[in-house]
């Protein structure tokens, strides 16, 4: 049988390092041993005392599993059996022999192989490939891991789609997420698994369905967010799962705790981001960063595959309030759409095209929206040389692609650049003409007003634009589904831009990325609360947005944002300004 699941390749990202395409990312020492003293303690008197079974799916040069022989090592007259499995020979070679050293009395078993394939094989004939609709008997006491997290566009579509069909997942499927279920193939019932991975999965949709089979095929104890430590050299904001093989024992709500690091005063200290946990509050480590430390327990609004949020009782009762107070929310009055995309922007957008001779220059130019101009309430500029080449019209209420005859010096530019056009294979597999915008949205409602945001900012970032410009695909935008009442979108405006969603993200959402930097992508944008805007409160806002839109002095614009903040939290809580 070939296998699925051996070192992947980056055929798609040429610039991607090797590390980057396996998915290499090696397990400092600090988290090694916190991963480890959590599984010892979750195992408590359950462990057999006279056998240990030890499991790395991806061992690496050995950290995790000389981390967790350390905290065994202790325990007297018990026989330790180290597994793991490794695809890099050099790797594992320097695991073999390190471990091998210093614990001469442990039985070692190593394969230089895929722990994925391992796990399928091992499961004999699949009905219908799928590896969660047979079982295979329980190995492990033990496993510790911290797996090769490659993303679907650096492993390729059809990597991706064999590890759906083979391991029941849909959607986005990162490669850890096939690991953490070929764990649950293999841990025993009693057993214990402590598994560092990317926190992506608990925030995003296309974390939905490992979401699931993580609480089908676990019984969760803790999960531990940690942010923008920065424990790792990798860009990568891990988390860690600890977790109990399924069996029929009544389990607590799992908790959850989560670290970022916060711009707030510090009311204790600690050695580092790690032993920073074992507090709550606002903790300054040694090397003068701070954190903001939060424990609860984890809530999915629910469902199995629900978005992950820390629940305490003080955030309950905060998000009751609100919820009482609120109206609807920003799905309510109007879809939320990402800008256009081109797959190639160096043919379809530039600022310079006001160089070019004006008997060469393309009809069908139109002022584009990037985050550059990303401003609250306004653009930072009404700077519009950036401008795109938009080759899409509605007719008799469908959007098509127009008719380049009709559009000369539209059609000779596009036709210099025909190679590059068609090279996107993809679009015209899609049945779509050569010169066409893989995603061009609907051109009959760019005209309408609209509320316009970035996607990735340390504060949110909404601003209305007026002039009818394309939205570029990396901002989002809105308009009133009733256009006769497009005041809702400067009251939406104020919601979005208020030190008040910026708390109300943190609670609902507890998606950050390095540096404080907020995820405000559709499926969290949409969820934003609003007040009734008919209400006596909702007009006084309305209309101090606008002011704030048409006045340019700067001190006259911060006084006036300060009042609309206060009239925000009022809105919603009662209270004129933030809670400490």
């Amino acid at each position: 049988m070939q296998s699925d699941c051996k070192p992947l390749t980056a055929r798609r990202y040429k610039g991607v390092t090797d590390e980057k395409a396996n998915g290499a990312v090696y397990t400092p020492k600090s988290l090694a041993n916190f991963v480890s003293q959590q599984i010892i303690r979750a195992a408590g008197e359950n462990t057999d005392t006279s056998s240990v079974r030890i499991l790395d799916p991806a061992v690496g040069s050995g950290e995790l599993l000389v981390s967790l022989l350390e905290h065994l090592s202790w325990t007297p007259n018990v026989r330790i059996e180290a597994c793991g499995f490794e695809t890099d020979p050099k790797a594992l070679h320097i695991a073999r022999k390190r471990i091998g050293k210093q614990f001469p009395n442990v039985s070692l078993r190593f394969e230089s192989d895929s722990f994925l394939q391992f796990v399928l094989d091992s499961l004999g004939p699949r009905r219908n490939g799928n590896l969660l609709n047979t079982s295979m008997p329980n190995a492990y006491d033990f496993v510790i891991a911290n797996p090769p997290y490659v993303r679907t566009q650096i492993m390729g579509a059809g990597q991706a789609q064999r590890l759906s069909k083979q391991f029941g997942l849909s959607g986005r499927v990162d490669l850890y997420h096939a690991f953490i279920l070929g764990i649950s193939q293999v841990l025993k019932p009693q057993g214990v698994a402590g598994i560092i991975v990317s926190n992506r999965f608990m925030t995003t949709k296309s974390g939905a369905s490992v979401r699931r089979a993580i609480f089908d095929q676990f019984d969760i104890q803790h999960a531990w967010d940690l942010g923008d430590t920065k424990l790792f050299q990798a860009a990568v904001l891990p988390a860690v799962l600890l977790v109990h093989g399924k069996n029929a024992q009544k389990r607590n709500t799992p908790a959850f705790t989560s670290i970022y690091e916060s711009s707030d005063p510090a009311t204790t200290t600690a050695t580092d981001p790690i032993s920073a946990l074992q507090t709550e509050g606002v903790v300054k480590v040694k090397d003068g960063r701070n954190f903001r430390v939060r424990h609860g327990r984890i809530d999915t609004n629910g469902t199995p595959d629900g978005t992950w949020r820390i629940a305490t009782k003080t955030d309950d009762r905060w998000l009751n309030t609100v919820m009482e107070r609120s109206w609807g929310t920003f799905r309510d009055i109007g879809k939320i759409r990402v800008g256009v995309k081109t797959c190639a922007d160096k043919v379809f957008i530039r600022d310079d095209w006001q160089d070019m001779a004006e008997a060469d220059r393309p009809e069908l130019l139109r002022p584009l929206i990037t985050h550059r101009a990303a401003g609250r309430f306004r653009p930072k500029s009404t700077d519009q040389s950036t401008r795109i080449l938009y080759p899409h019209e509605v007719v008799g209420g469908c959007r098509r692609a127009v008719d380049l005859a009709h559009y000369p010096r539209s059609q000779d530019y596009l036709t210099k650049h025909r190679s590059v056009l068609k090279s996107r294979k993809y679009v015209l597999e899609a049945g779509r003409r050569w010169y066409e915008i893989w995603v061009p949205q609907d051109p009959n409602i760019w005209a309408q007003p609209k509320l316009v945001f970035r996607d990735i900012a340390n504060q949110p970032t909404f601003w209305i634009n007026l002039d009818g410009s394309v939205v570029n695909g990396d901002c989002y935008w809105l308009i009133a589904k009733n256009s006769a009442n497009p005041d809702v979108l400067w009251l939406a405006a104020a919601v979005a831009n208020s030190t008040f969603i910026e708390r109300f993200y943190d609670i609902k959402f507890n998606n950050k990325l390095y540096a404080g930097r907020r995820r405000f992508m559709t499926q969290y944008v949409e969820q934003f609360p609003l007040p009734d805007p008919h209400s006596p409160l909702s007009k006084v806002i309305i209309s101090k947005a606008k002011q704030i839109y048409h006045i340019t002095d700067s001190k006259s614009n911060k006084l006036l944002q300060q009042e609309l903040n206060a009239m925000t939290w009022e809105a919603f809580t009662g209270a004129t300004s933030t809670p400490d």
